[in-house]
């Protein structure tokens, strides 16, 4: 089995973006906000936006469960406050649910949180328990940078974080540390944003003591890590001269996915990085959507890159491919076993 753990819903039916933009509206003047009840999506809308496009690569690529979340882009945790947040979140969380009521043996869910900027954390968990409890959510997608691009949250080492990892580690799920849009335009968002927030959480975390006080806490950090396999060097170095502990103690809670978009970046990333903190990932259909002409094949294309890389057994390639996925997602693999699969 090969297990996609980083996918979005970003082929959503056109009308989620038209209404998005109705209570984008709504929030920034004195307009009434539009009524969710007002956004119709059936599932033949569903089926014509999946089929063709995640389903459909899946198949050609031969790739078997994506973990599929709402549109990291499309959170946009910046825009008005929790209660605009917070009903976003629940529309966001429910279509894909729907995906994967739609496609049970084809895609989990991940959940997004209702984020604010300087809202405090907590206020998250009741949409949190209704996605692991009614949608059946295996993992959420937590941001380190509600505001967009401007970082005004906390250290994820922060204790203001620590409600929603009680409710992660009650649940036994993962996050997936994952911004949004930037809203600075001094930072891309997926050529610079994303990238700057995967390398600044591992930072934080090596200055913290996360992991002491939440043992079994998991994080899984997308885009291949941002800058910290090719970086490892400095990492450790940093470690050493802040009298922190050497960053491959973390590699027991935190996971780098393989959203990397050519073979020379797989090559260092399995390298670097030891095969069981490494989860096989595409982020299909996500920032990068075009076929390299140097290869003939469509940059995110990851498994590719995952075949031919030296730097794995046959072992290990199989445990990036879905054994490691199944220890970090204990409710998918429980939901796998039930099923027989």
């Amino acid at each position: 089995m090969i297990i996609d753990c980083h996918g979005h819903f970003t082929t959503a039916p056109p009308q989620l973006a038209h209404w998005r933009d109705q209570q984008v509206a709504a929030a920034g003047s004195a307009g009434e906000a539009p009524d969710p009840g007002s956004l119709r999506i059936t599932d033949e809308d569903l089926r014509q936006a999946i089929e063709g496009n995640q389903l459909r690569l899946m198949d050609e690529r031969g790739s078997d469960l994506t973990i599929f979340s709402p549109r990291a882009s499309f959170m946009a945790h910046h825009i008005g406050d929790f209660e605009v947040s917070s009903v976003w979140a629940r529309i966001c969380n429910d279509l894909v649910h729907r995906v994967s009521t739609l496609y049970p043996d084809r895609f989990a869910m991940g959940a997004m949180l209702p984020q604010s900027p300087g809202v405090d954390p907590a206020t998250c968990l009741p949409e949190l328990r209704r996605a692991v409890e009614e949608l059946g959510a295996v993992t959420v997608n937590l941001n380190p940078d509600p505001s967009g691009g401007r970082w005004t949250a906390p250290p994820l080492t922060d204790r203001s974080w620590y409600p929603l990892y009680e409710a992660m580690t009650e649940y036994d799920i993962p996050a997936m540390i994952h911004v949004s849009t930037s809203c600075n335009p001094a930072f891309h968002t997926t050529g610079a944003h994303y990238l700057n927030a995967d390398t600044t959480a591992f930072m934080q975390l090596i200055q913290g003591d996360l992991f002491a006080d939440f043992p079994t806490l998991r994080f899984v950090i997308p885009h291949g890590g941002g800058a910290v396999p090719y970086h490892w060097g400095r990492f450790r170095g940093l470690a050493m001269a802040l009298g922190r502990p050497d960053p491959e103690a973390l590699l027991d809670n935190v996971f780098f996915d393989t959203c990397v978009y050519h073979q020379p970046g797989v090559d260092l990333l399995t390298q670097v990085i030891p095969s069981r903190s490494v989860l096989f990932a595409s982020e299909m259909i996500g920032a990068v959507r075009d076929i390299d002409p140097r290869t003939g094949h469509h940059f995110d294309d990851t498994k590719r890159y995952v075949d031919a890389t030296p730097h794995l057994s046959a072992e290990e390639r199989a445990a990036v491919y879905s054994g490691n996925a199944l220890r970090v997602y204990p409710r998918l693999a429980a939901r796998l076993a039930a099923a027989g699969r």
